[in-house]
């Protein structure tokens, strides 16, 4: 039987647990837990640098280029990067060796397709990644002890306490503001954020560090849109893009 030292106390059993704490004062615990592998996600947000397989730098800036693309030919990176294309090229070549980087074609008005190159779902080890095994824990033993509806109730108060967390930090100002100042939050915190201030106001993200979390629990794609349309104060429609390594979820605002 799984020992009760998730939750603090290796004293006691989950069946212990169940039989003496009911789900309302078990929350006053469970949340706070959750909340500390929220602190932990933070502190290990740097992205993994694999200097001993990359071999150089320059690998690493070409790794995250891409990661805001759907592929880029040889040319384009090293006008974007500022290297040389003999440079770009033979970067590429080893990231494809090494499994970090696959090729398609894409079609030219005139011509031959042009070779591109994109990240695969390896190289998401080069981008900070949460700590969610222990949350995911956390959420199936409550499941498990207190029914189907647990692990929603946690993280709805979870995600309350996200938006909480958010509203104090952006204040007060127009949608503009608020969104300048979340995507800038966001990108600090790992998800590669940005803000479009275009015909449409948008803010892209091209990185989720809680996508393992995401595919246990479809919920909290519901509770990160409603917590954006909280902080924002605006109506928010979340979509979702995922191919090979790259991953796109744009929060179209307004």
């Amino acid at each position: 039987m799984a020992s009760a030292a998730l939750f603090g106390d290796s004293s006691r059993t989950f069946s212990q647990w169940r039989k003496n704490l009911p789900f309302e004062q078990a929350t006053s615990f469970l949340l706070p837990a959750l909340m500390t592998q929220e602190i932990r996600k933070r502190k290990a947000r740097k992205p993994i640098r694999r200097f001993s397989e990359l071999g150089r730098s320059q690998r690493l800036r070409i790794i995250h280029m891409l990661k805001k693309t759907q592929g880029l030919a040889i040319g384009e990176l090293a006008g974007r990067l500022d290297l040389s294309y003999m440079g770009v090229k033979q970067h590429c070549e080893e990231l494809e060796r090494q499994g970090f980087l696959d090729t398609r074609r894409r079609p030219k008005p005139i011509g031959r397709p042009e070779i591109v190159y994109r990240l695969t779902p390896k190289a998401s080890s080069f981008f900070p990644a949460a700590a969610n095994p222990a949350t995911i824990k956390i959420l199936q033993a409550a499941r498990q002890l207190y029914g189907p509806n647990a692990p929603e109730k946690l993280l709805v108060a979870l995600f309350r306490e996200k938006t909480k967390g958010y509203a104090e930090q952006l204040k007060e100002g127009d949608l503009k503001t608020l969104a300048t100042r979340l995507a800038k939050i966001r990108d600090e915190e790992g998800c590669l954020s940005e803000f479009v201030d275009g015909p449409q106001r948008l803010i892209l993200e091209y990185h989720s560090s809680i996508m393992d979390l995401i595919e246990a629990f479809p919920l909290v794609r519901r509770l990160e849109k409603e917590m954006f349309e909280k902080v924002l104060q605006t109506h928010v429609e979340r979509h979702e893009e995922r191919a090979s390594g790259l991953f796109l979820c744009t929060f179209v605002l307004g």
